[in-house]
């Protein structure tokens, strides 16, 4: 289910016309900016958007909260508004968006998975990097995930599920852990979080930036099964899944690799400049980096991108090329 969350400062002093912000003086109408986001970025786009209206008041921000895949979907149908769009993984925009509905990505924060549950939580005082899949699999004990056709979290779940039956040599545990928590499957990991707080789930699948943004305890898994440690890429390879593709019955291979979260301007953009504007305010160190690293989130820039030379002049400065971009 999308959240909806309209950002509105009401206009004080209208700039040059045709800069961002500007508005008609008669009419006192506003520039809109349609940004459509991963369910976990919704309290950091909050946040940066009334950053970005503070200091552009004659623009409206609408923003539509989704699993990424769900997201990029939205930004392939041609009804659906979109000016920016961010995912919790870059792929989401290298699969499904490029080259037909966007032209390039730019990194811009990473994260790692966690186990995350409450002090009602059962079990709650003796889950440990050792025991947490023990725990999982106990009979009374119930667990969520998102879907990984809808969201990069739901995918990267698998992923950590299937490295644990590597790392600790445990033939079939991955199997046991997702047919558990697929009893409780949601669109987006965001979905879970009142299921989590109403004590209706024990634990759920989720991203440490999440947990900490709403408060909630966590568990810090191996750097092995975080998916948090870009050196560790050869390691998380190991493993992949198959998920839905941009079309309908098309399926594609995901391999296992370190969180990147990444953003573009889609095509069907009808404000390319203030667009722009606003993705340069999301990659400034003293803006949107700044919330971001506060929210639990590591900053990602400036990062490389393989499609360097495709990015907009303004915008070159927070990319880094590679293999020839």
């Amino acid at each position: 289910m999308k959240h909806f969350v309209l950002f509105c400062l009401f206009a004080c002093i209208m700039t040059a016309c045709g800069s961002p912000g500007s508005q008609d003086k008669k009419s006192g109408k506003k520039d809109v900016l349609h940004i459509i986001h991963a369910g976990s970025l919704t309290v950091p786009v909050h946040e940066i958007a009334s950053a970005f209206t503070e200091e552009n008041p004659g623009v409206r921000i609408l923003t539509e909260a989704w699993g990424s895949k769900a997201g990029a979907r939205r930004v392939i149908d041609l009804n659906t508004p979109a000016d920016v769009f961010l995912s919790a993984d870059y792929m989401v925009i290298e699969n499904m968006l490029i080259p037909d509905h966007a032209s390039w990505y730019l990194p811009f924060a990473a994260n790692e998975m966690a186990i995350v549950y409450t002090a009602a939580s059962r079990y709650a005082e003796q889950i440990t990097q050792d025991n947490w899949f023990d725990i999982l699999l106990r009979p009374r004990v119930s667990s969520g995930r998102s879907d990984p056709d809808h969201d990069p979290c739901g995918v990267r779940t698998v992923f950590t599920c299937k490295l644990a039956e590597i790392l600790y040599n445990k033939e079939g545990l991955a199997k046991q852990l997702l047919d558990k928590a697929a009893e409780n499957l949601r669109p987006k990991e965001t979905d879970l979080i009142a299921l989590l707080e109403s004590s209706h789930l024990d634990y759920i699948y989720l991203y440490r930036s999440v947990a900490r943004q709403h408060g909630l305890l966590y568990l810090e898994l191996p750097s092995e099964l975080s998916l948090g440690d870009p050196s560790l890429n050869p390691w998380y390879k190991q493993v992949q899944i198959e998920t839905l593709g941009s079309t309908p019955g098309e399926r594609i291979i995901e391999y296992g690799q370190a969180m990147v979260y990444g953003l573009t301007i889609p095509k069907k953009t009808t404000n390319q400049q203030l667009a722009e504007t606003f993705v340069a305010f999301v990659m400034e160190e003293a803006n949107g980096q700044r919330i971001l690293n506060a929210l639990g989130q590591p900053p990602l820039a400036p990062a490389p991108t393989s499609y360097y030379k495709m990015l907009p002049e303004r915008l070159k400065q927070y990319g880094l090329p590679v293999d020839g971009s």
